[in-house]
């Protein structure tokens, strides 16, 4: 069904490719699709999932509410741009992480659309570069994603043994009946820090995410967030293949995001695991993306 046309209701999404803009101008955020898919320990549609939320952007305002927003009542002032989707990064990870390293040199904050969470190694060292020994991380995902091997539940692994300090990596929602003692083993032993989803019942999502990203960025370096969408309730992201009872509200997941737009050391998102192909009728996980992307935004405007 087509979308109303309202010259009052301007929609969000209608941002230009930054690759034909000859003007070489800075980009407050840019989005970037890293479609893999080819890894998963799930079969997973996930390569779909970039366009599905750039066409989802289409059911949202740019608005921020005038007791919500930064500049109150107003249209974001955010500069966006979209570098399109990297071709079959799975094929070629080297080529995905120059074009996340192009894109980033760009932008203040870039987003990377996944695809599945193999796509936080591009999204992460293609923004950290040669910086990766004072980078950080922070997670929000049911798993640990240290598995051996590629796939996309070894995506923390990988980036600890390319450089990054497992002292400096905070894992927010790992839940129970989701992870083995193995995993969680090594990530004791890596020095991670971890944030259990019960945790999360008894504390201020703000309060939890000022402590991550302070963390992560205490060497004075880049941070990378990656949400792994199954984080949610599976009730909120029936579209992520590992996302189970009990997990965090859409609402708890937008205060997350628009936290780590916010904060200055931030210097890149990902959005993972979602199977746009296998979503609810109503489109919810996909919706909440696209939310997110916005969130993000929302709290890039908040920055000094």
């Amino acid at each position: 069904m087509a979308l109303s046309r309202d010259a009052l209701w301007p929609r969000s999404g209608d941002w230009p490719a930054a690759g034909p803009d000859a003007s070489g101008g800075a980009i407050d955020l840019g989005l970037i699709g890293i479609p893999t898919w080819r890894t998963s320990l799930s079969a997973t549609g996930a390569a779909a999932t970039p366009a599905a939320v750039r066409a989802a952007l289409r059911y949202y305002s740019e608005f921020l509410s005038p007791d919500r927003g930064v500049r109150a009542g107003a249209r974001l002032a955010t500069t966006f741009a979209d570098w399109g989707d990297v071709a079959d990064p799975d094929a070629d990870e080297a080529a995905a992480i120059s074009a996340v390293a192009a894109a980033a040199a760009r932008t203040r904050l870039l987003v990377a659309l996944g695809g599945d969470n193999a796509a936080t190694v591009p999204a992460a060292l293609g923004t950290w570069g040669d910086r990766v020994g004072s980078a950080g991380l922070v997670t929000l995902d049911a798993h640990h994603d240290l598995r051996d091997g590629v796939s996309n539940g070894s995506p923390v692994r990988r980036l600890v043994e390319a450089g990054l300090a497992g002292r400096r990596v905070v894992q927010v929602g790992i839940a129970d009946f989701a992870n083995s003692a193995e995993y969680s083993a090594r990530a004791a032993d890596y020095g991670i820090t971890v944030i259990h989803r019960d945790e999360l019942h008894r504390r201020p999502m703000a309060d939890v995410m000022a402590e991550a990203l302070g963390i992560a960025g205490s060497a004075g370096g880049p941070v990378h967030v990656d949400i792994d969408v199954d984080v949610c309730d599976r009730a909120v992201a029936p579209a992520c293949p590992a996302s189970v009872p009990g997990g965090i509200a859409a609402w708890e997941l937008r205060a997350v995001v628009r936290a780590a737009g916010a904060h200055p050391s931030v210097e890149s998102i990902d959005f993972a695991e979602v199977d746009s192909t296998a979503d609810a009728a109503d489109g919810r996980t996909v919706r909440l993306v696209a939310l997110c992307v916005l969130e993000a935004a929302a709290g890039l405007e908040a920055r000094p």
